[in-house]
């Protein structure tokens, strides 16, 4: 189904085959391609490694050496690396023998830093710091949701580097978009107290309290008004069922980046998280394609 311009597709997926993916993976005994999405919970936990750096907080980081294209993942708001899209990815690049980073952005998880004082600007360093410090040669970013607007950042500002993209439910500009959509005396009640409770099912509050200088400083990294310019290929997964970020965003990233290779891929039941066994399941086939798609080309 036409999607739009660019040669841009959106594939409605009512279920699918591990295809390439299952038998690159396929091993011994019981397979090893279900032992590639087994429940982070069940996990053995990696040791954490830390990344210093001088002027900022420390980031906690787990990195698999291996061949290139690496992976580097970029989890979303108020998340962290040990979340399952992150550990089926790194579990599926230690199955090929490719490099893989997972980190926490500053005042997250297992890193350094106040998370009060922290801004999308401060988050775009972060994955900067993690690419110059901890990667070396092409890598392919994976962000999910804030990850993945915080991702097309990272290919502005290192074309070199990032080789392609791939997107879990983008959220581009979506925090400041919805700001802006609540009534004007809304957003002057937000503030005059300073803050804003963001609804989400999320977490046990109900809500994830941003400050308004978080939101303030966030209009400094608006992306969708104008062109985009990423040149390398880009994969946008997004589910139909997403009740915090509309797919509607992702075919707007497509529209507004300079790259003409570009897929947005629809789930027609998946949700915001993309965290079911086959939503999984489809985002490491996607990987798997570009990885091969790079190895080819190299």
């Amino acid at each position: 189904m036409a999607a739009a311009g660019g040669g841009i597709w959106a594939l409605w997926l009512r279920g699918l085959t591990w295809g390439r993916a299952a038998a690159r993976c396929a091993g011994s005994g019981a397979g090893r391609a279900s032992l590639l999405l087994r429940s982070a919970a069940c996990r053995q936990k990696s040791s954490i490694s830390f990344l210093s750096r001088p002027d900022r907080p420390n980031l906690a980081y787990n990195k698999i050496k291996g061949k290139n294209p690496g992976v580097v993942f970029l989890p979303g708001l108020n998340s962290n690396m040990n979340g399952q899209k992150a550990v089926a990815l790194e579990d599926f690049c230690k199955s090929l023998g490719h490099a893989f980073v997972r980190f926490d952005y500053t005042g997250c998880g297992s890193s350094d830093g106040n998370l009060q004082e922290c801004t999308v600007g401060k988050w775009r360093k972060d994955v900067l710091s993690v690419l110059d410090e901890l990667t070396d040669g092409p890598q392919i970013l994976v962000g999910s949701s804030l990850g993945g607007w915080l991702m097309l950042h990272a290919a502005i500002a290192r074309p070199e580097k990032v080789a392609a993209l791939v997107g879990v439910a983008v959220a581009a500009d979506y925090l400041v978009t919805t700001f802006k959509q609540l009534p004007l005396e809304v957003q002057k009640e937000i503030e005059e107290k300073g803050e804003w409770k963001l609804p989400t099912k999320h977490n046990e509050e109900g809500f994830y309290c941003l400050s308004y200088e978080f939101i303030k400083e966030a209009e400094n990294h608006c992306l969708l008004s104008n062109p985009i310019p990423i040149t390398c290929p880009i994969k946008l997964i997004h589910g139909m069922k997403d009740e915090d970020v509309p797919w509607q965003v992702s075919m707007q990233i497509a529209d507004h980046v300079v790259s003409t290779d570009v897929d947005v891929i629809l789930r027609k039941v998946g949700q915001h998280r993309m965290s079911e066994k086959d939503d999984m399941k489809l985002l490491v086939y996607t990987v798997d394609d570009l990885i091969d798609k790079l190895t080819t080309l190299a």
